[in-house]
C-alpha cells in the first residue's frame, strides 16, 4: 500500500506541473514582442474554408487571409494583435491551438487527465495481479507418488537407460 502511494505522489508530482504551464501559459507578463512575420503566424492559424494550416493552404480564402495579415503586419500590429484580429474577423476555429481560457483548457487537460488515469490503472492493475499470484512459500509440497507410480517410474526409466 505503501508503494501505490508513491506511486500516486509521483504520478501527481509529474502530471501536475504540464498542466499548470498549459493553463497558465497566456498570464505571461507581456514585455515588449518582436515585430511579427508572416511565415510565423501563417503557422499558428488556419484556413478558414479548408482548416488546415495557413501555411499549407492555397484557397482563395487563404490568399485572403495572408493579404489581411500582411496589412496587420504593415500597421506594426504584434502576433497578439494579429491573432486577436484574426478571430474578430473569421472566428476562434481560425486558431490552429486554442486558446488557454474557458472550455478550451480542456484541450489541454484531457491527455493529462487520461495519461494519469492509465497509470492509475496500470499500477492497479499491477498491484492486483501481484496479490493474486500465488507465494511459492505458500505452496505446500506434493505427495509421493503411490507404488503403483514408483513401479511404472522405475520400468519406464530402465527402459530409457542406454
Amino acid at each position: 500500500m505503501k508503494r501505490l502511494g508513491l506511486l500516486l505522489l509521483l504520478i501527481g508530482a509529474l502530471a501536475t506541473p504540464g498542466f499548470a504551464l498549459a493553463a497558465s501559459a497566456s498570464d505571461q507578463a507581456p514585455g515588449p514582442q518582436p515585430r511579427a512575420s508572416l511565415p510565423e503566424i501563417e503557422d499558428e492559424v488556419m484556413c478558414p474554408v479548408c482548416g488546415t494550416l495557413l501555411g499549407l493552404s492555397h484557397s482563395p480564402a487563404a490568399e485572403r487571409e495572408r493579404v489581411f495579415i500582411r496589412k496587420l503586419i504593415a500597421q506594426g500590429k504584434t502576433k497578439d494583435e494579429i491573432e486577436d484580429a484574426l478571430v474578430a474577423e473569421y472566428g476562434g476555429q481560425v486558431l490552429a491551438m486554442p486558446e488557454n481560457r474557458g472550455i478550451d483548457v480542456w484541450a489541454y487537460a484531457i491527455p493529462v487527465i487520461g495519461l494519469v488515469l492509465g497509470l492509475l490503472g496500470v499500477a492497479w492493475a499491477i498491484i492486483a495481479w501481484r496479490r493474486r499470484r500465488p507465494d511459492p512459500e505458500d505452496e505446500q509440497p506434493s505427495e509421493a507418488p503411490s507404488e503403483d507410480e514408483a513401479d511404472r517410474l522405475e520400468k519406464d526409466m530402465a527402459r530409457f537407460d542406454l
